[in-house]
């Protein structure tokens, strides 16, 4: 048991909200703007506050110092290798979860704990800062965890982490990008509470999206693109073995009318339900169903500094599960293969665009293969069900 609830000094403020996500630039200042890092975790100026919903429909307002710490969190997982966006997005979750994202002394532990710049007092045994850290449990002294850069180094962990190799911080966790958010956060956190972190997963997003988008380009007339994370996985869209390559990018007789026609997509056959995973971390922006062209899903990447944007085509109206501003990670379960629209039998089509979804499409079969993605192995022989040829837009 590492430590109890904080919820006194968790949720500041409490109200009723329909609303999923308001941000409050009240005067926003530059006062701690504008930190580079590697990708897009570009940290611009911080605002005022920021209210958010948590998963349980909780209405939380974080307010400018809280939003200082996130942003500290944020620079030194860009500044890490291989954290990312998804670390990033854990190291939230976990903060938010424990502190509030406060840096909490603890008096009664240690007195000395109140003599360095902090947010308020906590009292969950001897934790202390951000990430309620036990010095006692060897993450550092007393003088280190009232360091907000220090606890975020630490919760990293990682050969570079001021704690490597023990106690272990996200870095150190095998497998832990395949981990559920919450989970991950569980693995460092170690708390009697392991069902609390995924709570905070939709104000860890609203947190990365308010404070890594940079100032609107042009006259802000609204047809700006979305800010995109940097991804740091490309990931198959279908599960190991579960798929064949059925229709290929290019020139073929279209299985509908037999003409030669471009197909501008690639055909994976998959028994009807598979779950299809979004290719890299991103942003959805098209999310919907038409009796015509039947489920489709668009999603925007940015992947080596490129935008580029995925497109997947077949669901049933039943099988979205994101909707259009959705923050979605690699791997992420957006969709189940179905056979709607223009479709011979359940498949997915997946389309591939460098440049973002109005411009060309690629052959995303060998884009996935030149990008290293992750479970790119396919099944021996469709399964009896699959008899697709496919056809997308």
């Amino acid at each position: 048991m590492k430590k109890l609830a904080l919820f006194a000094l968790v949720l500041l403020t409490l109200a009723p909200s329909t609303a999923l996500l308001g941000v409050a630039t009240l005067g926003a200042t530059s006062v701690t703007a504008s930190v580079c890092t590697p990708g897009s975790l570009h940290v611009g100026p911080i605002p005022d506050s920021l209210t958010a919903t948590t998963r349980d429909g909780t209405t939380i307002t974080l307010h400018r110092t809280q939003l200082t710490h996130a942003a500290t969190i944020i620079t030194i997982g860009g500044q890490t290798a291989g954290v990312g966006v998804p670390g990033v997005r854990i190291a939230l979750m976990a903060a938010l979860t424990e502190s509030s994202l406060r840096m909490l002394a603890n008096t009664s532990a240690y007195p000395e704990s109140g003599e360095y710049p902090n947010d308020g007092n906590g009292s969950d045994h001897d934790s202390l800062g951000l990430f309620q850290m036990r010095p006692q449990s060897g993450w550092g002294t007393v003088a280190e965890l009232m360091d907000s850069t220090y606890q975020a180094r630490a919760f990293y962990g990682g050969e570079t982490g001021p704690n490597y190799p023990s106690p272990r911080g996200l870095l150190d966790i095998p497998g832990w990008q395949r981990l559920d958010p919450g989970e991950a956060a569980q693995a460092v956190e170690v708390s009697a509470y392991p069902d609390r972190y995924q709570n905070y997963q939709p104000v860890a997003d609203a947190i990365l999206t308010a404070l890594t988008r940079p100032a609107a380009p042009g006259t802000g007339g609204g047809n700006e693109l979305p800010v995109v994370p940097e991804t740091t996985r490309i990931v198959f869209p279908l599960p190991d073995g579960s798929w064949v390559r059925t229709s290929p990018f290019g020139w073929r007789s279209d299985p509908f009318t037999g003409e030669r026609r471009f197909h501008y997509g690639s055909d994976f056959a998959a028994a009807d339900g598979t779950a299809i995973y979004t290719v890299a971390d991103g942003v959805v922006i098209r999310a919907d169903y038409t009796d015509g062209g039947g489920g489709v899903i668009i999603i925007e990447h940015t992947v080596g500094g490129e935008r580029v944007a995925s497109r997947y085509v077949h669901m049933w109206q039943h099988g979205i599960h994101v909707a259009a501003g959705d923050t979605v990670t690699a791997g992420q379960h957006i969709g189940d293969v179905g056979s709607s629209g223009y479709s011979t039998g359940p498949h997915l089509h997946l389309q591939i665009h460098p440049g973002g979804a109005d411009a060309d499409a690629v052959d995303s079969d060998a884009w996935l293969t030149e990008h290293g993605a992750e479970g790119i192995t396919g099944a021996e022989a469709a399964p009896a069900s699959c008899t697709a040829v496919g056809g997308g837009a």
